[in-house]
């Protein structure tokens, strides 16, 4: 199977030398996170089973919130963390996008026109949100950044996940039925007013097309179930990197002498069924790595009740949506004994299924640099 890590390990090089200095920090870190990860580059540990004598190499893993390699678990430990949060309540999903004609300003200013996306779309729901005609309260908000669509395309855009209604200080009030939260285009409106309002205040205001502030932008809210379900439903969104290397199908070599191809496969929104996208080696880098996020960035951002200066409020929310909890039962929990042999990790060998034994520890070599790298 060809993997992300294949790719850089063999192709990077000729992506730094194409592009030099217009590379972005965060970018050359990238290629050579991803493309040392699970390598002799990282270090690791030798491990030898005693019974049949196999021996293994684990390497160490980059942790590079971009790899493909190193976000399985993540997701179950970010839903753990999430239980104060959890309301009795329907969820919905809201969805805010910015314009084709501010996605190359987008692009090019990545951190300003995130933490932009981010600002302008949470103002205008909780400001929405407090209208009594609507809620009148404050809500809660979960957010996560994505910036792809399911070919790789640039495509900026917000989710939020919010419940069904508001506090106003005493009561939780729901909105007019379960499938409705917020009417979107008062929303889209007053969503894409604070952008350009934000935008005013910067150098860039001049290079904006004017027609984009006439045009109607698109905010989507659609329900998605109770909140454990909700949950679940956003986690992926939150530590799902661009592409996986499950969806990599094959890297072909031109006939003609060239660079070869990338054959991926991805399935168009509102569709079942898989396309294949075949890509020059070089640009299909280049789209992933449009995709890296700026160093220290925060994709995931919570507001309103879910902000980490309202959990007093929260409290009384949850508690208010709960008003006839179950008494605690009076029967004695069994007990049981704490073992190390239950967080302890024991590798097995894969012929024999014996218990590995660590041997030797292999240090990490001196760092390379992305355009002298070459595949170990």
């Amino acid at each position: 199977m060809v993997t992300m890590a294949d790719i850089f390990q063999q192709y990077s090089p000729a992506y730094c030398d194409l592009f030099g200095n217009q590379l972005l920090p965060s970018h050359r870190q990238a290629i050579r996170a991803i493309g040392q990860c699970r390598t002799a580059a990282l270090g690791g540990h030798v491990y030898q089973c005693d019974a049949c004598e196999q021996t293994q190499y684990s390497y160490h893993s980059c942790r590079n919130r971009h790899c493909p390699q190193c976000q399985g678990d993540k997701a179950a430990q970010w839903l753990a963390r999430q239980e104060e949060m959890l309301l009795s309540t329907p969820y919905f999903m809201l969805t805010f996008t910015l314009p084709a004609e501010l996605r190359a300003f987008a692009r090019s200013h990545q951190r300003l026109f995130y933490n932009l996306l981010f600002r302008a779309s949470a103002e205008a729901t909780q400001q929405l949100a407090q209208n009594p005609r609507f809620l009148g309260g404050d809500i809660g908000m979960v957010g996560v950044l994505h910036t792809w669509s399911r070919d790789l395309a640039y495509h900026p855009h917000v989710h939020y996940l919010v419940p069904a209604g508001a506090w106003d200080g005493q009561v939780w009030r729901w909105g007019r039925t379960r499938r409705f939260f917020l009417p979107v285009k008062a929303l889209s409106t007053l969503f894409r007013a604070k952008v350009r309002d934000a935008l005013r205040e910067t150098n860039l205001w001049a290079e904006i097309p004017p027609h984009v502030w006439r045009k109607p932008w698109v905010v989507h809210c659609q329900p998605v179930g109770s909140g454990r379900r909700a949950l679940n439903y956003l986690a992926p969104y939150i530590f799902r990197v661009a592409i996986t290397n499950r969806r990599i199908v094959s890297l072909n070599d031109d006939p003609t002498g060239g660079l070869p191809t990338v054959t991926f496969r991805y399935r168009p929104s509102g569709s079942r069924h898989w396309r294949l996208c075949t890509l020059a080696v070089l640009e299909f880098i280049r789209r992933f790595l449009q995709h890296v996020l700026p160093k220290g960035f925060v994709k995931v951002r919570y507001y309103g009740l879910f902000s980490s200066g309202q959990r007093a409020r929260l409290r009384q929310v949850v508690a208010w949506l709960k008003p006839t909890a179950a008494p605690p039962s009076k029967q004695k929990e069994p007990e049981v004994a704490e073992s190390p042999a239950l967080t302890v990790m024991v590798r097995v060998c894969p012929l024999c299924g014996q218990p590995l034994r660590p041997v030797q520890t292999l240090s990490k070599p001196q760092p390379v640099t992305p355009s002298s790298w070459q595949p170990p």
